[in-house]
């Protein structure tokens, strides 16, 4: 792809984003860098799912106008736009029962594009949300949650694509952030914030080695040694283990839920979250922990200098795992 188009595009995708999150409407961008079939395939899904979900959207902002006579969407005083609503946003979002694009899309397209998909084109519906949920209909948006967490931890247990495995992990995280949006709306942008941070880091990092499948994964410990630790505690911390600052969104919620008497429900996604934090494991396990058979007889692989930026690596990294000190103030904020 040339320049000035991706340019364009990406320009297109960032103002799409910003006129949503300012006003009552979505942009749809397509995302596809590289032209090959895999690629169109990808981008067909994601376009024919987003423009299906925005006419539900529309119809539910249609439907809300004939009631209330403005398009305001804050205030939605019908109860069947607010449902058509909610289920156009979470078909965006990819939640279960609507998941089933996610992971296909982010196969079929570069590293690069996985990652805006799955990092930034989750603010603008997730925007609208925010503005919607004092009119959400809570039971759906629940049972969407819960259900969301058991597909993403089930969806990926058997996956050796990272990109799919990152897919998955998104549909989960979406489920938390689907579960605490109608209780403390405030949390959920917390929530996406450091999903947003960890997401960004992992992609880096995938990117740094090029690395698409758990076994390319594995070959990094004699390229780059320290990367492959970072990679072990950026997926403990996605799996939301303690010490690191994935555990701060997880603690948050089910401390908000139990506050509002609901015990069967965090519960229940605290034990699904750990299918999540098996591939992590997984992950980890194969990265780091073990030393796979190689091909060459030296400890380091020798290669030529690395060219790669990788500017916002290290502030990523440390961001993305080391924020739980500051959970008080996190919580002063929600």
């Amino acid at each position: 792809m040339k320049p000035p188009i991706l340019i364009i595009i990406m320009a297109t995708i960032m103002t799409g984003t910003m006129i949503v999150m300012l006003s009552s409407h979505a942009i749809i961008p397509i995302l596809m860098k590289k032209y090959n079939p895999r690629a169109m395939e990808a981008s067909t899904k994601y376009f024919l799912t987003q423009a299906t979900a925005s006419m539900l959207l529309m119809m539910g902002v249609t439907i809300n106008l004939l009631y209330s006579g403005q398009w305001v969407i804050s205030k939605i005083s019908n109860p069947i736009a607010s449902i058509m609503m909610t289920t156009a946003l979470t078909m965006k979002l990819g939640l279960s029962p609507f998941h089933f694009w996610v992971p296909e899309v982010t196969q079929g397209i570069t590293l690069m594009s996985g990652m805006i998909l799955l990092t930034w084109q989750k603010i603008a519906p997730m925007s609208i949300l925010y503005q919607i949920s004092p009119s959400i209909n809570t039971n759906l948006l629940m049972l969407m949650a819960l259900s969301s967490v058991l597909v993403g931890g089930w969806g990926g247990l058997n996956q050796t694509q990272l990109r799919k495995i990152m897919a998955y992990s998104s549909i989960a995280h979406m489920g938390w952030m689907a579960a605490i949006i109608t209780y403390n709306p405030t949390m959920m942008i917390l929530n996406l914030t450091l999903y947003i941070l960890m997401t960004l880091s992992s992609f880096m990092l995938f990117m740094l080695n090029s690395s698409t499948t758990t076994l390319s994964l594995s070959h990094m410990w004699n390229k780059f040694p320290l990367i492959t630790s970072m990679i072990l505690i950026l997926m403990l911390s996605l799996g939301g283990l303690p010490p690191l600052s994935g555990f701060i969104p997880k603690w948050m919620i089910i401390q908000e839920l139990t506050k509002n008497n609901m015990i069967i429900i965090p519960t229940l996604m605290a034990i699904t979250a750990l299918l999540n934090l098996y591939f992590y494991l997984r992950l980890t396990y194969s990265t780091a922990l073990t030393m796979f058979p190689s091909t060459n007889n030296m400890k380091m692989k020798w290669q030529f200098e690395y060219t790669k930026k990788v500017t916002l690596l290290p502030p990523l990294i440390i961001t993305s795992t080391m924020l739980l000190p500051l959970t008080p103030m996190l919580s002063v904020l929600d």
